[in-house]
């Protein structure tokens, strides 16, 4: 089964509205591949203008996080609904910065994911180890764990559409990356842990990205790997390399 490659740019903290409207128009011409999947999550404030933005282009637009509650007393939070209202496809959920930083747990994204689904928004759940936990050997145990909790009670027809991004931790903004082989050794063990818990046809199905220091002169090799299926871009994908990255 040939999976579209799907490459995403996660904007994290960076570029004010109108600094993200620019970037966009200096992207357009250079991320033109109907080939790939290519998708902005940028953050919340920036949403609506780059929704604009992208009107009429081959980019879709992501999300950084959300909330898994419905609407409510949750001062500062943003709802599934309203980034479908706002016209929002995927949503970035679990990067380590979050699960890190906010102390965001593999239960919390379970229910993040649930709530995704529920609104037609594509998840790409991220999962990865620390440089500690790769040297313990336990990387595969670790990445497998936060799967089986993040997938929890979600049915094989909807875990098939997600998108699952593999970013060691130890690689991301450090400019190490992991080697080709290293990549594909967990995106593989990725890809077998969700026939574990579904089937054959749902791992197949499924989209493994990997994230880490990902540019345009390691994209091709990384990408040329048989589970790995497009990249979660950081800092990459705020300057004209990303455009490299879409036309590997």
């Amino acid at each position: 089964m040939s999976r579209k490659k799907i490459i995403a740019g996660n904007w994290k903290m960076n570029k004010t509205p109108s600094e993200a409207v620019e970037l966009v128009k200096t992207l357009a011409p250079l991320v033109q591949n109907p080939d790939v999947d290519v998708v902005y999550c940028v953050p919340a404030i920036d949403i609506c203008p780059v929704a604009e933005a992208i009107k009429g282009s081959n980019v879709k637009l992501g999300a950084e996080n959300m909330y898994c509650e419905d609407k409510g007393a949750y001062t500062g939070e943003i709802s599934a609904a309203m980034l479908k209202d706002a016209g929002v496809e995927y949503v970035i959920l679990g990067h380590s910065e979050r699960r890190g930083y906010f102390g965001e747990t593999s239960e919390d994204i379970n229910k993040k994911m649930k709530q995704a689904i529920k609104y037609g928004i594509t998840p790409i759940m991220c999962c990865g180890e620390s440089l500690e936990q790769r040297e313990q050997g336990i990387t595969i145990d670790w990445v497998r764990q936060q799967i089986k909790v993040g997938y929890q009670g979600i049915s094989a027809e909807d875990a098939a559409k997600t998108v699952i991004a593999y970013e060691p931790i130890w690689a991301i903004g450090t400019g190490k990356t992991a080697t080709s082989d290293q990549a594909q050794e967990v995106c593989k063990a990725v890809r077998d842990c969700i026939a574990e818990i579904y089937d054959d046809a749902t791992a197949a199905a499924i989209r493994v990205q990997y994230g880490g220091s990902v540019n345009g002169g390691n994209a091709a090799e990384l990408f040329g790997m048989p589970d790995i299926d497009g990249g979660l871009v950081g800092g990459a994908s705020l300057k004209e390399d990303f455009g490299k990255i879409v036309n590997y």
